[in-house]
């Protein structure tokens, strides 16, 4: 397709789109003649890709850059290709080490994880982004005096271990490995703000039927 078509079937301007390519958020097209060039589906996939991150996620173009490279580094294994384009992906606040409450919260979660035997969580520890996002967590709540020692976190990680088999049920839904990745990313990007609006919803409803 021509660059007008995939604007048309994209609805993402023209202008959007040679902005895309010239920051090497998009592959460049096959080249048809000095000032022409053809596009695929492929272009019209990773375009939809590039529309969750920097417009639904809000991430910034340099960073949207990183995660799409290690969506295309081949090199990994695919387990190691999924867990390096989302890890990519901007995560909460870092842990502040000058914080005693931080040390506390490390052993929380490493117990935490030691409970629900997630391996790989124990193994990969502070390298994972979302570990020491769930450490900062746990230190924000316990500096400010709220519940948050492991038999209060358990229902919550035994409710995001369902989640996680119905994540990777849906990206084994796309064919190839690429295609994985890319859906990864994207519906963790996608998915978030619908995971957080449900949780209110669902708080909603059960203080009407307690309290109301």
């Amino acid at each position: 397709m021509r660059l007008a078509e995939l604007s048309e079937r994209s609805g993402v301007p023209t202008a959007t789109i040679k902005y895309y390519l010239r920051e090497q958020l998009l592959p460049p097209g096959r080249r048809v003649s000095a000032t022409q060039a053809e596009y695929d589906e492929e272009h019209l996939r990773r375009l939809r890709l590039v529309r969750a991150l920097i417009q639904v996620g809000r991430i910034p173009v340099a960073v949207a850059r990183d995660v799409l490279a290690a969506v295309a580094d081949d090199s990994l294994d695919h387990h190691m290709r999924l867990g390096a384009a989302v890890w990519s992906i901007p995560h909460g606040p870092e842990p502040d080490e000058k914080d005693p409450a931080t040390d506390r919260a490390r052993r929380t979660a490493d117990a935490l994880l030691e409970r629900l035997d997630w391996g790989f969580g124990r193994q990969t520890g502070a390298d994972s982004p979302a570990y020491r996002m769930l450490v900062a967590g746990i230190a924000t709540m316990s500096r400010l005096g709220y519940p948050c020692d492991v038999e209060q976190l358990l229902p919550y990680a035994r409710s995001a271990a369902e989640l996680g088999v119905i994540d990777l049920d849906l990206v084994e839904r796309y064919e190839d490995e690429e295609e994985q990745v890319e859906a990864a990313v994207a519906l963790t990007v996608l998915y978030e703000p619908v995971l957080l609006s449900l949780r209110r919803l669902a708080q909603a409803e059960e203080s009407h039927r307690r309290f109301g």
